[in-house]
């Protein structure tokens, strides 16, 4: 089965110049945990919920907050996140992407086409909801 039978597409994005306050409304209005980074919509990096929330201050949606704790949010992505992530490309199997779960601690693995252009996404998710749907 094709991999891009079961990604989510299109994927959401930001670029390296935006800031971490923005990523993070995006995440939480759309529900996702991860993110896809393009510059010059070719694929960069990925950032993770988990990531975003390790570079902001814990204490910025609360009441004991700082000016400081307020200017994590005010980062670039470019300052967090990890360039050049494992990636598929759109030919890809299934167990292409079964291997590189099981082979990598990643959560997410972004698809691109020919010209390295972000297409989907699939998530661990994904491939559970794969395996639970062909049981039935």
């Amino acid at each position: 089965m094709k991999i891009t039978e079961i990604m989510s597409s299109p994927p959401i994005t930001a670029t390296l110049d935006d800031f971490l306050s923005e990523v993070k409304e995006i995440l939480a209005v759309n529900k996702f945990e991860h993110i896809v980074i393009i510059e010059e919509g070719k694929l960069m990096g990925v950032l993770s919920e988990r990531e975003l929330l390790l570079a902001i201050s814990p204490y910025v949606n609360s009441n004991v907050y700082t000016t400081r704790d307020l200017a994590t949010l005010n980062q670039r992505v470019a300052q967090i996140v990890e360039r050049h992530p494992l990636y598929l490309d759109d030919q890809s199997e299934v167990e292409d992407a079964i291997d590189m779960f099981d082979k990598n601690h990643i959560s997410c693995i972004p698809i691109v086409d020919a010209d390295f252009v972000p297409i989907g996404i699939v998530t661990r998710s994904d491939i559970i909801h794969l395996f639970n749907k062909n049981r039935a």
